[in-house]
Formats: structure tokens, C-alpha cells, sequence
């Protein structure tokens, strides 16, 4: 039976008319699944009960299914989904005191592989399609504390959104349509490691996200060794991207940089830094590298990593230091890999 998880309104009022139902029925079915967050027929009171028994007969609403979920001591909890064919993806919750945030994933896998993150050591096996995506934050939705608290939904978790664009483009209709999740495209977040095209063809569209450029680095041989695809697209093509990109007021492009220990950490780094991203509207958020057993590269100490912040904000940078959050179980910033223990072997 087809999973509804993933269609649109359109595709919705499809298969409502071809069920010799009135089309109004179908706004209804959508906001039963992903206003709602309604998983049984029988909880569809506004349908009769005719409707709901065709419905039933041919159709389900699925989320991804869970395999095992890891809690931190911090409160942050890590979803580990498996697919069809043993297929594994991950997605994380993490609360906060005024907000909640989901880190969701958009492959199985990842075919950029960058040095520093534990994803990049996978081999890229399958884009997630548009049901797979928001079935994440559906199912994690599910599970959370059903508080009045802001949720905020970042993209990047394991992939890279802009190479399973028109995926990743649907979820992100899903999410942010008034008549279904409503969430504001101000509280969704993309991160993307410098898909070029794709930040062009994401600026054109009419539903933006803020961006995140996993940036790195300060300079082209140093990317090119973090970052493989900066030699098909280097520094200067990418920042030339993002000056183009069109914001909103209040709105800035974040840059992340992940800080480790003897490549890209220095003074001059910062200094560099600082230099290339004059003129744009722009924060930084700082991200001492969080170690994983796949990778042999470590974290600066604390000083240098204080010491980079300041030179950012001499130069009147709005730069944080990102706290990392569920270390304990394989769950921080570039530690995903699928892993099925708490330790992330």
C-alpha cells in the first residue's frame, strides 16, 4: 500500500477525485496527516466513515520506522531509523529551555566526504525521498515533550541537502505549508558543504530556508583537503554565491567553521576569516571538532578556540562558540554514521 507521508496537497486531491470523493476531502486528509500528525484512518472523525474504509483498504500513514533511540545525559536524544533493506538514517532531538530542535538527515550516506565528519566515511547508498525526510521530524514530533516551545528544524544530519535538491525541496514545501506542518522558513535552517548550483537554484525559489555554508576553512588547498568538492567549487565561487544570495531583513547567512587542532585554527586563520567574509550579512558559529573513532583529527584547546572568537569579534563578527551537544552518544555536529551503540562504534 502507498504511504501518504510525503504527498502534497495536489497528489492528495488526486487520489481523492479518483476516488469519486468531493476534492474538499483532500484538505482534509492533509491536515489529518500533517497538521494533526494523525497515523490511524480511525482518527480521521472529519471523513465518513465510507471514506476512511477506501482509504484504509489502499493507503497508509507511515513514518520511518525506529530502530533504537540513544539518550544523552544532556537530554538529547538520538533516533537511529532503519529503511527498507537494512538502510540506516539518523535524525536528533535537542532540547532547550525556550525551543526545541531537530536535526534531520537527507541520504543514506554521503558522497561529499568531508575529512572531520563521521558521515563522510559512508558511502553514499540512497537520496531520501520527500516522506523520508519530514517523516523524520514527523516521528520525532511524535515522541517529544509536547510543550508550547518554539521548534527550530536543521538540515544536516547525514548528506548533503543540495545534492537530493528536489527532495529535499518538497519537504521543505511540506514543512513550511500554512495548511499542514506550518513551520516558519525562518525556524528551518539548510546547511550545505558549498553545492554552488544549488545555493544558485535555491535562491530562485519562493519557500527559503535559512543557509548554513560549512565553510572550514580560509583557504583553497586547505578546503580542497577538509572539503573535496571546493576543487569544483573553491572559496571564491562560493562566498561569490553567497553574496548573491537574496535576504530578507534580519536575515544572515550562517557560516560554520569546524575548528581542529593544526589545520585551519590559527591567528591568521581568523584574521583571514574575517577578510573574506567583509560586507555580508553574516554570523559564525564556531565548532571545535567533535571526535569520532573514524577520524584521527582532534580539537584545539580551549584558549585557541576563545582566542579565534575574539579575533572575530574585534572584527565585529557575531561569532559563537557552538556547545556540543550529545557527545555521549554519537550524536554532535559530524558524528553520524548509523552507528547502533550509544558510543557511536
Amino acid at each position: 500500500m502507498r504511504n501518504l507521508v510525503g504527498a502534497d496537497l495536489k497528489e492528495i486531491r488526486d487520489i481523492i477525485t479518483a476516488l469519486n470523493e468531493p476534492a474538499y476531502r483532500a484538505r482534509q486528509v492533509y491536515a489529518g496527516i500533517y497538521g494533526r500528525g494523525e497515523r490511524s484512518w480511525e482518527a480521521f472523525t472529519d471523513l465518513g466513515k465510507p471514506l476512511r474504509e477506501k482509504l484504509k483498504e489502499r493507503f497508509v500513514v507511515e513514518y520511518p520506522p525506529v530502530h533504537r533511540v540513544f539518550d544523552s545525559k544532556d537530554g538529547t536524544r538520538r533516533y537511529l531509523f532503519e529503511l527498507s533493506g537494512g538502510q540506516r538514517i539518523e535524525a536528533v532531538y535537542i532540547p532547550e529551555e525556550k525551543r526545541d530542535t531537530l536535526c534531520i538527515s537527507t541520504q543514506v550516506g554521503c558522497a561529499v566526504g568531508c575529512l572531520f565528519c563521521a558521515t563522510g566515511r559512508l558511502r553514499m547508498q540512497h537520496n531520501l525521498t520527500p516522506g523520508e525526510i519530514v517523516g523524520q521530524i514527523m516521528a520525532l514530533e511524535s515522541d517529544r515533550d509536547m510543550e508550547a516551545k518554539r521548534l527550530n528544524i536543521v538540515i544536516m544530519g547525514m548528506g548533503e541537502p543540495l545534492n537530493n535538491y528536489d527532495n529535499v525541496m518538497q519537504a521543505i514545501r511540506l514543512m513550511t505549508d500554512e495548511r499542514g506542518m506550518s513551520i516558519s522558513p525562518r525556524r528551518i535552517t539548510l546547511s550545505t558543504a558549498g553545492v554552488v548550483p544549488g545555493i544558485l537554484a535555491l535562491a530562485k525559489e519562493p519557500v527559503i530556508p535559512n543557509l548554513a555554508i560549512s565553510l572550514n576553512a580560509t583557504t583553497d588547498p586547505v578546503r580542497d583537503r577538509l572539503i573535496p568538492i571546493n576543487k569544483k567549487w573553491n572559496i571564491a565561487a562560493l562566498l561569490e554565491a553567497c553574496r548573491e544570495f537574496p535576504l530578507e531583513p534580519r536575515r544572515r547567512i550562517t557560516f560554520e567553521y569546524v575548528l581542529i587542532k593544526g589545520i585551519n585554527d590559527t591567528v591568521f586563520d581568523a584574521h583571514r576569516l574575517a577578510k573574506l567574509l567583509k560586507g555580508m550579512k553574516k554570523k559564525v558559529n564556531l565548532i571545535p571538532l567533535n571526535a569520532a573513532d573514524s577520524i584521527s583529527l582532534k580539537p584545539p584547546a580551549p584558549e585557541r578556540v576563545l582566542e579565534f572568537q575574539r579575533i572575530l569579534i574585534d572584527h565585529n563578527i557575531t561569532a559563537n562558540i557552538r556547545r556540543p551537544r550529545g557527545t555521549d552518544i554519537a550524536a554532535a555536529c559530524g558524528m553520524l554514521a548509523g552507528s547502533v551503540t550509544s558510543a557511536g562504534q
